[in-house]
């Protein structure tokens, strides 16, 4: 069967699911504690992944995400939404060891094919970093959604946190910003073919390689820009005990964005960041309107966000580039002030 000409477009039937808002997060998860002598990573902090102690040597992460169409393609959508769980798992320093599948699917209006294209795309992406998929749960849903439940293994004294960044780093960011616009646009068919195939790419680039060399170079600190958005990242790297600046001029958007934001396709996961964090950002100069929502945006299996020692940032830079991945600083930090953000 032809893919491109036969396959059933399902993204702008399914929506978008948008995940809860980081203060409605805050206010559920703040309820939860979990205590275990061999528990190393848990539910503060708001860390990407959890982590377990196996022995004095190894430890297991273990992660869920799963998400809804982000493109029409089944198989680039099961490529994106594969590399957007495995992520978790590289954030945190590790590697992806066995993948479950996680499946709402709607038989009555799709054909099985979709779904086996979906699954082939998953399979792809995992495989790519080392890890095998090993079995999983499907359900009957109105709305399409996939993704992975991820177990790798770290060092339990090489974990990567996502708040121990230290004063004077740099912050690098891996992939460029505004994707959750783009993919917005995407759904209001507002993007030519080029664009769908360039975001495309992007989000289904595995955060593998970028997180091996994070730790060649002993980064200090890591975490992936997902639906918190770059600022609201950044504001969990800083863990209240520092404050990172942020250089507007640095840092990396598809340019599409900038016109869609000023149009208003602006995913509301994006607004919900930028009420939850403005008390704790601080603009020092005034920047355009539409660049400014850009740093709030909601993204889809965004780019790491790595904390590494000045005198390591452009030799990691440099090792980035050479393997294609489009790094640059992006921020740096400095001892806490009145804000945990700052934004020249």
């Amino acid at each position: 069967m032809n893919n491109e000409a036969k396959l059933t477009k399902f993204v702008r039937a399914s929506g978008c699911a948008a995940k809860l808002s980081p203060g409605s997060l805050e206010n559920v998860t703040c309820h939860l504690k979990s205590f275990h002598k061999d528990l190393l990573v848990g539910f503060e902090g708001n860390e990407d992944a959890g982590v377990y102690r196996i022995n004095d040597d190894l430890a297991m992460v273990q992660t869920v995400d799963f998400i809804t169409p982000v493109v029409d393609d089944p198989f680039v959508y099961g490529q994106i939404a594969a590399a957007n769980s495995l992520s978790d798992v590289f954030a945190m320093g590790g590697d992806a060891k066995t993948a479950l599948n996680l499946v709402g699917f709607d038989g009555k209006n799709h054909h099985t094919e979709i779904l086996t294209e979906i699954l082939r795309g998953g399979m792809n992406k995992v495989a790519e970093c080392g890890a095998v998929i090993v079995g999983g749960h499907t359900i009957e849903t109105p709305e399409m959604i996939y993704g992975l439940s991820c177990t790798g293994f770290v060092h339990p004294d090489k974990i990567l946190r996502n708040n121990t960044v230290h004063e004077g780093d740099v912050i690098v960011l891996t992939k460029p910003l505004g994707l959750g616009i783009l993919i917005t646009a995407i759904k209001a068919d507002l993007l030519d073919n080029a664009t769908v195939l360039k975001v495309a790419d992007t989000m289904k680039t595995l955060n593998y390689k970028a997180s091996l060399i994070a730790r060649e170079f002993n980064a200090h600190a890591c975490t992936d820009v997902t639906g918190f958005g770059f600022l609201g990242h950044l504001r969990e790297m800083s863990g209240g005990a520092k404050t990172i600046e942020v250089d507007s001029a640095s840092v990396p958007f598809f340019t599409e964005a900038l016109g869609m934001a000023a149009m208003g396709i602006i995913p509301a996961g994006s607004y919900a960041n930028k009420e939850y964090l403005q008390p704790h950002v601080h603009f020092k100069n005034s920047i355009n309107a539409d660049l400014e929502m850009i740093l709030f945006d909601a993204q889809t299996s965004g780019g790491l966000l790595i904390s590494v020692s000045a005198d390591h940032a452009q030799k990691m830079i440099e090792r980035c580039n050479n393997e294609g991945i489009p790094a640059v600083i992006v921020a740096h930090v400095t001892a806490k002030s009145d804000a945990d953000i700052i934004v020249n």
